[in-house]
């Protein structure tokens, strides 16, 4: 199977479920990790023009979500969509904000890998997209189910990719200043602050 690269002006990033009362629950990555990597790949998204859509799910009782700080921090104020469903494809007004886009390569981070993650990466897969998962910015409910799930995505033909990846592939000419700061982001991530 040949490399492709991921083309910056042809992707697109779906944050899923990142939202108080699931991505905080105990996750296959500790909720500290899983901040500085949504942070970060917010960050990034944001300082090289990609469009991200944030989908979530309202409470039992029909409240608002919290979505995760770090996605606005990073990238300023967005709509939340709201679905009923586990699929953010199966969702109409979703499934429209990404085909608006024009983008065919979708980022996809969230909670859980196994359910809201991984059902519009299989969904995405069959509608022709290219699919990754931002490894460093997912969380599983456990290491078999999330490892069951990405080999499930691998096999529809998605991959994985982690932030410090994308930061070095999608930046470009390190002479260049924008290529320097994707590169900040990555080292802050490391590092952290």
């Amino acid at each position: 199977m040949e490399h492709s690269e991921i083309e910056v002006s042809d992707t697109l990033v779906l944050f899923a479920d990142l939202q108080a009362g699931i991505a905080d629950l105990p996750l296959t990555v500790p909720y500290t990790r899983l901040q500085k990597g949504v942070f970060a790949l917010s960050r990034l998204a944001h300082l090289l023009g990609m469009p991200a859509i944030v989908s979530a799910v309202k409470g039992q009782d029909g409240s608002s979500a919290q979505v995760m700080p770090e996605i606005m921090q990073g990238l300023g104020e967005l709509p939340i969509y709201y679905r009923t469903t586990t699929d953010s494809f199966k969702n109409e007004a979703i499934k429209e904000a990404i085909e608006a886009t024009g983008r065919k390569t979708i980022l996809i981070a969230g909670a859980a890998t196994e359910v809201a993650v991984q059902l519009p990466a299989l969904s995405g897969s069959n509608l022709g997209y290219r699919v990754f998962i931002v490894v460093d910015a997912v969380g599983g409910i456990s290491e078999r189910t999330e490892d069951a799930a990405l080999r499930r995505i691998a096999q529809a033909g998605g991959s994985t990719v982690s932030v410090a990846t994308l930061a070095g592939e999608l930046a470009g000419d390190f002479s260049q200043p924008i290529a320097q700061q994707a590169i900040g982001i990555l080292f802050e991530m490391v590092g952290g602050e």
